[in-house]
């Protein structure tokens, strides 16, 4: 922890009244619990803080920022005079203007000084200040050292709270290769000063569901497919198995974990069709390396963690993504390997398997 970087960083921060705190689209517990982390704490101070998002905050975390004044953008005068009107605008986990949606025009016409508090890497030249460390399990732990270098003391239950989850979420309840013996202290100090029991945090946020979500999972775990002597797995979410679940968006949340469970499986991918578009998740385990597989496809990410978006109907992007496979997977280039499948293969899945071991071969006999 480098307190006197922080430090600099802090007392630059605070030499505002007016704040605007924004992160990504479709936010999860680490750009939720940040924002609220760092707008209460700047509400300590006395300063006037609008803490906005462009989507809702997900079901299982609405119960953490309930109490607060969080936000959803309306468009609406109010809302677009108080983030032009700001003096100082900080985005939270993301460091790219495309990820903060109907946000990012506002903020790109605002005159006010830009901070990031940030843990992804490539982050965009457009901020005047940065506080990053791609090496931090989450940007909640970030946020920690900043308080760290003010005062820990101005942690209260509710501080500490948002600032669990955001460590929680983003370490998969601490098991990632990016949890450390210092995030593990942070966490206990975090439980000490805000004298929470974790145990009702975790069943809100990993093991409630709503009915709807559970049908989308169902149909989900049918389409998972092995590959590479199964150490690569795929599942899909089609826009007509939204249509039949009735599921919405925020439901599909923590379905990668599925893929990344079957045993052998080193890498997991899955697969979102959007009206734009289809939506890549890239998750691995252990050294291997996913990001710059993600990146490839126009995403990015971090080393364990990663995403992308290809605009073509949800085959052709499958298709795209899997012919890159030999190239980022050491175990997807045995030209001899046998594919494996979780289930009995459709027409279209056998002809896009067929194509990717023919795109393996050809990458293996050029």
């Amino acid at each position: 922890m480098n307190l006197m970087k922080a430090a600099a960083f802090l007392k630059l921060l605070l030499g505002h009244k007016r704040y605007v705190i924004l992160s990504h689209v479709r936010p999860d517990g680490d750009a939720v619990g940040s924002q609220l982390a760092l707008g209460l704490f700047l509400k300590k101070r006395g300063k006037d803080v609008l803490m906005i998002a462009s989507d809702p905050v997900p079901f299982n975390l609405q119960w953490l920022v309930k109490p607060y004044e969080v936000q959803v953008f309306d468009g609406s005068i109010e809302q677009r005079e108080r983030i032009t009107e700001a003096d100082a605008i900080v985005v939270v986990d993301t460091n790219t203007a495309n990820r903060l949606g109907n946000l990012a025009l506002l903020v790109e016409q605002s005159s006010a000084t830009r901070y990031l508090i940030d843990h992804h890497p490539d982050a965009e030249t457009w901020f005047d200040y940065a506080y990053v460390r791609e090496s931090a399990a989450a940007t909640g732990e970030l946020i920690y050292e900043l308080l760290a270098a003010y005062d820990l003391d101005v942690i209260d239950r509710a501080i500490a709270q948002a600032l669990y989850v955001a460590i929680m979420t983003d370490t998969g309840s601490f098991q990632y290769n990016s949890v450390t013996p210092q995030v593990h202290r942070i966490v206990a100090d975090l439980l000490e000063r805000g004298k929470f029991n974790p145990a009702p945090i975790h069943d809100a946020v990993f093991n409630t569901r709503t009915l709807n979500g559970l049908r989308l999972l169902g149909m989900a775990l049918e389409t998972i497919t092995l590959l590479c002597q199964g150490k690569l797995a795929y599942m899909y979410v089609s826009r007509a198995m939204m249509d039949q679940s009735g599921a919405s968006q925020e439901d599909i949340e923590g379905f990668t974990t599925y893929v990344l469970a079957v045993q052998g499986v080193r890498a997991g991918l899955l697969f979102q069709e959007t009206a734009r578009g289809v939506k890549v998740s890239f998750r691995s385990k252990g050294d291997l390396a996913i990001n710059e597989w993600a990146r490839q496809l126009g995403g990015g990410g971090h080393r364990n963690a990663a995403g992308a978006f290809i605009k073509k109907p949800l085959q052709e992007a499958i298709e795209e993504t899997l012919r890159l496979a030999p190239d980022y997977l050491p175990f997807c280039k045995d030209k001899e390997e046998k594919q494996q499948t979780s289930h009995q293969l459709s027409h279209a899945d056998t002809l896009l398997l067929t194509a990717f071991k023919e795109a393996t071969n050809q990458g293996m006999n050029p």
